[in-house]
């Protein structure tokens, strides 16, 4: 986050407004906005895999893909099949969190937030009807990830300028914000998902383009009521910052040092867009979901929002008598849960009977076992790294936070190919030995230097 954008024109924006749900009516314009972009990201998220499993990447076809060729003569020799379609999406998915940064310093520097998300809108609708057309895929893609890149941060940071440095509606107000995200992720396997697997591949991808172009248009007729672009400050209009100390920079190594350790133990998690939803494609018993195995991202996501909640209300409800766990701790619980969820899977694939389908009992606890896991190392390890970044450069730090995602994708590209050619008992055991090494790292983290940082004083919010 610049100065600027910590301290936003809000001249502009009428401090009284009070229309949306009791905040400024921008909030609603930016929620819808939102909503239509992670319905689109995610609709294209759902369907990547397995379109290029069951139809793109198949011979007669993927000669046809421009540049293929040279990607999988450079980049993926020799692969094929399930194998290249997992190392393509965990490189798209990876790079997912590298683009806002670039996306981020065009903002600040150059075009201003407002333009810069308009161009990204408008690249992700593109991306989205380029699926259509088979030779154009990674050229779709292409634009997809410069679209996402300078969609995603952007759109955040003015929900943020929507309100004062004392304004306590600020905290609620991006609850709100991610009530709209929760929504889009349950809705988009329901809607272009089966629309990609039931009517057809492309109707999928369409009905994702349609729906950007819908977000693009409910933000440019709000933009009255969102803040101006902030020209960043300079010379003596710039706040002044206390250097940083050697503990600062101490409590920085720490936080970096936790980055490949998220990295691992999401891979679980992350695995679910992959190699999981081809499993489950192949072997699941989907007669309760519409057989349609893109509806398990839907279970997915709203066990994590229900878990999400859950995991909360039950903190705060054993809060009251007891004390409440440190964010290492509750890391720690994660990995247990995470864990299990794994040995979930595994018992999926050692039970599955001959010629059989799996019946949706063990994935179902999968997904809320690892939902319970998910609700207690996200947002808790991102509260950690806001707890313990230095002031100065919290907004850098914070960003760093997200090579976790980058890393874990990237692993789960090269992982994700492993399943056509272990056993699936295996494969599963993989993820479990992965959950494990994050437990095993929170635990020896919490040892060494948890103590230090259970009385750190979070930054004030800006």
């Amino acid at each position: 986050m610049t100065v600027a954008d910590a301290t936003p024109d809000l001249e502009h924006i009428d401090q009284t407004d009070r229309s949306f749900l009791g905040h400024p009516k921008g909030l609603g314009y930016l929620g819808f906005t939102e909503a239509c972009e992670r319905f689109s990201y995610y609709s294209m998220q759902t369907l990547l895999v397995l379109y290029m499993v069951n139809y793109l990447l198949v011979p007669g076809r993927m000669e046809n893909v421009i540049g293929l060729d040279w990607l999988n003569t450079h980049i993926y020799p020799g692969l094929e099949g399930q194998v290249l379609a997992s190392a393509i999406f965990g490189t798209y998915t990876a790079l997912v969190y590298l683009t806002p940064i670039a996306g981020g310093l065009i903002a600040d520097k150059l075009l201003g937030r407002n333009t810069t998300l308009i161009i990204g809108g408008v690249l992700m609708a593109i991306g989205h009807f380029l699926m259509a057309i088979e030779p154009a895929f990674l050229l779709a893609l292409l634009a997809l990830l410069l679209g996402v890149g300078a969609f995603k941060g952007n759109i955040a940071t003015q929900v943020g300028a929507l309100y004062g440095p004392n304004d306590l509606r600020r905290a609620m107000a991006f609850q709100i914000f991610y009530i709209f995200i929760n929504v889009s992720v349950i809705a988009a396997p329901l809607v272009s998902g089966t629309l990609g697997q039931k009517v057809g591949w492309h109707w999928g991808f369409g009905c994702a383009g349609v729906v950007m172009v819908l977000g693009l248009f409910i933000y440019l007729s709000g933009r009255k009521y969102l803040a101006p672009d902030n020209k960043p400050l300079r010379g003596a209009d710039r706040v002044a910052q206390d250097p940083m100390t050697r503990s600062d920079w101490v409590n920085v190594l720490y936080l970096v040092f936790l980055i490949p350790v998220l990295g691992i133990a999401l891979l679980t998690n992350q695995e679910i867009f992959n190699a999981y939803l081809i499993w489950g494609d192949q072997h699941f018993d989907l007669t309760l979901l519409n057989n349609t195995s893109s509806w398990l991202i839907t279970l997915d996501a709203a066990l994590s929002f229900s878990m999400l909640v859950a995991v909360a209300a039950f903190w705060k409800w054993w809060g009251t008598t007891r004390r409440e766990p440190d964010e290492i701790s509750k890391m720690i619980i994660g990995s247990i849960f995470t864990i299990a969820g794994g040995a979930c899977l595994f018992m999926a694939a050692l039970t599955q009977p001959e010629g059989g389908k799996i019946s949706l009992f063990w994935p179902v606890m999968f997904h809320l076992l690892n939902s319970i896991g998910f609700a207690h190392i996200l947002p808790v390890s991102l509260a950690l790294f806001s707890k313990i970044s230095p002031k100065q450069i919290t907004a850098t730090v914070i960003g760093l936070y997200y090579l976790a995602f980058f890393m874990a994708n990237a692993v789960v590209g090269w992982v994700g190919g492993l399943y056509s050619s272990l056993p699936t008992t295996t494969f599963w055991l993989i993820h479990i030995a992965s959950a494990a090494f994050g437990l095993v790292a929170f635990v020896i983290f919490k040892l060494v230097v948890g103590k230090k940082f259970q009385d750190v004083a979070a930054p004030a919010a800006v």
